[in-house]
């Protein structure tokens, strides 16, 4: 939102052309591939999504303290796709007015913001859970449960959900003064103080980006050098976890870094600085890989256990025997290999990751 005046030099603009100005067109001049691009980006978060929900659940063998995280953050990633693109796409077809009243407008931010949140603290403890199993596989006993993983996804919940009520009471519909309030220049905006918001946006991304990637990243480190030491068949089948574990974990890094530099660049700018035509033109572009790479997010996670793992494309295919998921289960399964702990007394969590992928 540019800073506004309630004035302009001649007298004589229109309360259209002074929207205009000040709010830009209505309709996104790229509303079409945009639209198009999540279009696309939606059908296939939602089917590999749901997949990756049905196939942990409806199998008894995926019921793993792994597979709960990925279970959680599949959830997460479809209330991105059903609630929040949605609005995304209207907003890119109509910026204003907001027809939708307070109550979406506070719903749109808290969803953004939880999901933000819940899903970097699901990818971190996921990454917590395969260093442990990894580096330290005595302690799996006490960690590597599906009681300890409910818990633990259950405090990530609330968590993002408390976390995301500041940035949230922030915001509200904002009308432009040109000088009594305009009814068609309603917008879902930041109507708090600029200077809280920036406040909350640095903590919020250095609380939910920065040290999480930075932690999650020395985790990693260590996972590699324990594994480069080892030779054991324990270790090939816990160094094909941990490969595709990174892997989801550098797309989500990279998937998220321009969303948190949007919010950065837009504080910094209504704080320091002033709407100038090239720091328009930097935050819209900006922006608009924000909103691809976030939504994107969302969809990729299913790409890559398809690509990586035999084991879930056997069962997204149907090929094995369905046990449904008995969400009381608190052991670890002992018969395959998949996104979890490789527990002691030879307990072998099994999800995404078969005997048949030892041979690749």
């Amino acid at each position: 939102l540019l800073p506004l005046t309630t004035k302009n030099d001649t007298g004589t603009k229109s309360i259209e052309d002074r929207l205009l100005e000040v709010l830009g067109p209505k309709r996104s001049p790229v509303f079409l591939p945009i639209s198009l691009v999540y279009l696309l980006i939606f059908l296939l978060g939602v089917s590999g999504n749901l997949l990756t929900c049905t196939v942990i659940s409806k199998h008894k063998k995926m019921c793993t303290p792994t597979n709960l995280y990925l279970f959680s953050l599949a959830v997460s990633d479809l209330l991105v796709l059903f609630f929040g693109m949605p609005l995304e796409i209207y907003d890119l077809w109509q910026n204003y007015p907001f027809p939708f009243g307070e109550g979406v407008c506070y719903f749109k931010i808290f969803l953004f913001e939880t999901v933000c949140f819940a899903s970097i603290l699901n990818v971190t403890v996921l990454s917590v859970e395969r260093y442990i199993a990894v580096v330290h596989p005595l302690k799996t006993r006490y960690v590597a449960t599906n009681k300890h993983a409910k818990r633990v996804i259950s405090a990530v919940w609330v968590l993002s959900l408390v976390c995301a009520i500041p940035n949230t009471s922030l915001h509200g519909i904002y009308y432009l003064n040109l000088p009594e309030k305009v009814a068609e220049s309603a917008i879902c905006s930041l109507i708090g103080s600029p200077w809280i918001y920036n406040l909350v946006i640095l903590i919020t991304t250095a609380c939910f980006y920065i040290v999480p990637v930075t932690v999650i990243s020395g985790l990693y480190l260590g996972i590699g050098i324990k594994l480069g030491r080892e030779i054991h068949v324990e270790q090939v089948r816990r160094r094909q976890v941990t490969k595709m574990l990174a892997v989801v974990v550098l797309v989500f890094a990279i998937c998220w870094a321009p969303f948190h530099i949007d919010r950065l660049l837009w504080s910094c700018i209504m704080q320091w600085s002033a709407w100038t035509d090239l720091n328009q033109a930097v935050y819209q572009c900006v922006h608009l890989l924000s909103g691809i790479l976030f939504y994107l997010s969302s969809a990729v996670n299913p790409v890559i256990y398809n690509l990586l793992s035999t084991r879930f494309r056997e069962l997204g295919r149907g090929k094995t025997t369905t046990r449904h998921c008995n969400w009381r289960f608190h052991n670890i399964s002992q018969t395959v290999v998949v996104l979890s702990t490789v527990a002691v007394h030879h307990h072998l969590d099994g999800l995404l990751i078969s005997n048949d992928d030892k041979k690749h």
